[in-house]
Formats: structure tokens, sequence, C-alpha cells
């Protein structure tokens, strides 16, 4: 049994769930999803399952549909820091739309959430692609998908460099000299790049973590060089990103019988169609085989999973499937570890300016 692969497993905790008419069936009243304390309620279902992070989607835009889907939302990185100083182990992945987003920006609140998490912080950093989000700023034009996705490892590449500028012992407090930091380990990034000039030093002193995680999605030409990479596309994966943490993306349909789950699926598809990308319908038993199996064929480090309807499909996930995984020697017992680094086995992050 220990000698089974460990599996990483995030979650997403988006709205009511990941099927657009979930909020038809969920006991979440619609007023909640924009209240901090329902993420909060299911980041702690994650954290007591010692799941390695929960993400939270976001754009610059109301998401497609009519009157019959949920439109509006938080901020995400805003509302994880609401709840980072209330959970104690679980990752929080906020995304964040690139492309409209100044790096500097990004990386100091990105750092900041690392502080106000002890160290728990991650970015899903995800460019702009529609016209609707163009048209909130108006200093530009839509950009080609290749050029989006090109700024967004720009903006990766940079935001690394921000939180490399303050070296680790940058922060002296010598109060006999009068010194509060050591000016020779604050560095000028002086970054020129394609699509930005950064001067630098951050703001904000090094993160907790040093890099928080930074993740994108895996369809992206520019994907390489991110901590974690999340796929839909299982075939194939592992030799596009050999280097990184690659989770699938998984929605999830869960009930104690395969019929109550189709059923319930049945139920969710008259309302509107499922989401595309892999799927799995059926009991959290058999869910726990099946993780295991897909991760070994397809090379994975692991699953992004996608409850269709929350706290429903959460909550099987964490109650029964998670315990499955854990006696089959396929997920950790509890946390090893205290950052969101050590959780996926990512190792400490070196700066780039630090002299060895």
């Amino acid at each position: 049994m220990g000698s089974a692969q460990q599996l990483h497993l995030g979650v997403a905790l988006d709205g009511a769930g990941q099927h657009p008419a979930a909020w038809r069936v969920s006991d979440v009243r619609p007023s909640a999803l924009f209240t901090a304390a329902h993420y909060l309620a299911h980041a702690k279902l994650a954290e007591a399952a010692s799941l390695d992070f929960v993400t939270l989607d976001d754009t610059l835009a109301l998401q497609p549909g009519g009157e019959e889907v949920v439109r509006g939302r938080l901020d995400a990185l805003l509302t994880f820091a609401a709840i980072a100083p209330v959970t104690s182990g679980i990752g929080l992945v906020p995304t964040v739309t690139t492309t409209h987003t100044e790096p500097f920006h990004i990386s100091t609140a990105v750092a900041s959430l690392d502080f106000a998490s002890r160290g728990r912080a991650g970015v899903l950093a995800v460019p702009s692609r529609t016209e609707a989000e163009v048209a909130h700023f108006g200093r530009r034009t839509l950009p080609s998908e290749v050029d989006a996705e090109a700024e967004n490892a720009e903006v990766v590449d940079v935001i690394a460099r921000l939180w490399d500028s303050w070296e680790d012992g940058a922060i002296i407090r010598d109060e006999p000299t009068g010194r509060f930091i050591d000016r020779e380990k604050l560095h000028y990034v002086d970054f020129e790049g394609r699509f930005f000039s950064v001067k630098g030093p951050s703001i904000t002193p090094r993160p907790p973590q040093g890099h928080p995680v930074v993740a994108v999605y895996g369809d992206s030409p520019y994907a390489h060089g991110a901590d974690v990479v999340l796929v839909d596309e299982i075939r194939g994966a592992r030799e596009r990103f050999p280097d990184a943490k690659l989770l699938a993306g998984l929605s999830i349909v869960l009930a104690e019988t395969e019929q109550a789950a189709i059923d319930r699926r049945r139920e969710l598809e008259a309302y509107a169609p499922f989401p595309p990308g892999p799927s799995f319908t059926g009991t959290p038993a058999d869910l726990a085989t099946e993780l295991p199996r897909l991760a070994a064929s397809n090379g994975l480090d692991g699953f992004h999973i996608r409850p269709a309807v929350l706290p429903d499909d959460l909550a099987l996930f964490t109650a029964e499937t998670v315990p499955a995984l854990q006696a089959a020697g396929a997920f950790r017992q509890s946390y090893t570890g205290a950052t969101l680094r050590d959780h996926l086995g990512l190792g400490v992050a070196a700066n780039q300016y630090a002299e060895a």
C-alpha cells in the first residue's frame, strides 16, 4: 500500500459549483455566493481533508449566458485574502487576469496574500481573450491568442523577478545604526521585454515562500516554466510539460450509488449541458479507484477537482473519496509542511539576485 503514487489534489470553489445549473439544486442560497463565508466554508472542507489547494475562478467580464446562469462574482484574490487568516493548511490559488493588469500590481498582491496566509499562496495566471474585457479599459485592442499567451508568460517572469528583488535578509532592523533595510539586499530588476518595462524593486518584501506557486492552464504554448500546469487534454500532456506538476481537471458528480449519480447528472443536464472537459459520474469509492489509475497511465501528478454542485460533491469527495485514497496509500494522511510549496514538494525557491 505504501508504494502507491502520492497524488496532489486541488479543488475549484467556483460559485455554486462547476455546472451552470448548480444553483438550481444546491442548498447554498444565491446571496451567499457573494460572501467570503461561502468560500471559507468550502475551503475548510478541503483543508480538513488535507487537500493541496483550492482555486477560485475570475475574469474581468461577466460570465457568459443569460438569466439562467449565475452572473457576477467576487474578486478571487481579495476573497482569498479575506479567508487566509482563518485557514491554516490549505493552499489558496486565485485566478488573476494578466492581460489588463500590470505585473507590478500582481506581484505585490500575490506576495501580500502569501504573507496573509503564512506561506500558502499561489496564483493561476490567465490571459484575457475577449472583447468585453478590452472594452472595460479602452487602452488597447484585443491581442491575438498567441500574443495574449506570450504576454501571460512575460508577466509570470516579471512577477518572479519582483519577488526576488528583496533578498530574504533585506530587513535587518538594526537600531544601533538606524538601519531598517540592508540596501545591498534590494535589487532593481531592470526588466525590458516585449510587453513590459519594469524597474523594481518591489514595494513588498520577498514573500514567505520566496515564490508563491504559479499555475497556468496547459492549453498555452507558453505554459513551460510554471510550477503547476492544469490540463483538460490528458493524452500526451506529460510529454508537453515534463518538468511541471501536472494536474488534470476533472468535473465530478457523486452519489452513494452509480444510478443515483447518473440521476443527479441528468437533473443538471435537463437545465444545461455539462461543461466540456473530463468528468466522472459515479460513487466516491469508484472515483478513489479511478484517480490513481488515471494518474499512473497518463503520467499525472494529480487532479484539479471541479465539484458539479457545492457543497454536495465536495462533501462526498472529502468525506469518502479522500479517506479511500488515504487507505490505499495514494494520498497524505495530514499536512506534513506549512506552505503550499511544501504540499506540492516544490522545494525552496532560489533568489535569482542573491549571491550564491
